[in-house]
């Protein structure tokens, strides 16, 4: 991994840089995530909020499912491809010290790409195997 991390969607309207290393990366298995991505999972990148830069267009809001505590979820893509970037609160909006989650495959690159935690394997297909050293919640963390 090369910082900063670059990244944008399929169009070029939106790019990205990431200016430190992530957090946390992790899979989650929840129908949402299997729904928005028309796949097993979607791979979140989590950053300090600080550390993620937007440039080109202003991304697009659109509802994004519901938490299991209830609250309103949001995704943030491209105005005009429609592809999700980020989750959360608008970017740029974040309290001082809180992350920010991007969408791993909108990275330019990938192939460092590892996820060590898997949430809501509760919904998890079939065939997917885990590796045996990951970080596994039925749930999400904070509900496992």
């Amino acid at each position: 991994m090369e910082l900063p991390l670059k990244g944008g969607c399929i169009c070029g309207a939106v790019r990205y840089e990431i200016t430190c290393e992530p957090t946390r990366i992790y899979a989650c298995h929840c129908t949402d995530c299997q729904r928005a991505t028309t796949s097993a999972f979607s791979i979140g990148v989590a950053v300090p909020a600080e550390a993620f830069r937007l440039s080109g267009k202003e991304l697009r809001g659109v509802p994004g499912g519901v938490t299991d505590s209830g609250r309103a979820k949001t995704r943030w893509v491209c105005p005009d491809c429609g592809i999700c970037i980020c989750g959360g609160l608008k970017p740029g909006t974040e309290q001082p010290g809180s992350a920010r989650v991007v969408r791993g495959g909108t990275l330019d690159d990938t192939l460092w790409l590892r996820p060590t935690t898997h949430f809501y394997v509760r919904s998890k297909q079939p065939w997917v195997a885990l590796p045996e050293d990951a970080t596994v919640y039925e749930t999400a963390p904070n509900r496992a």
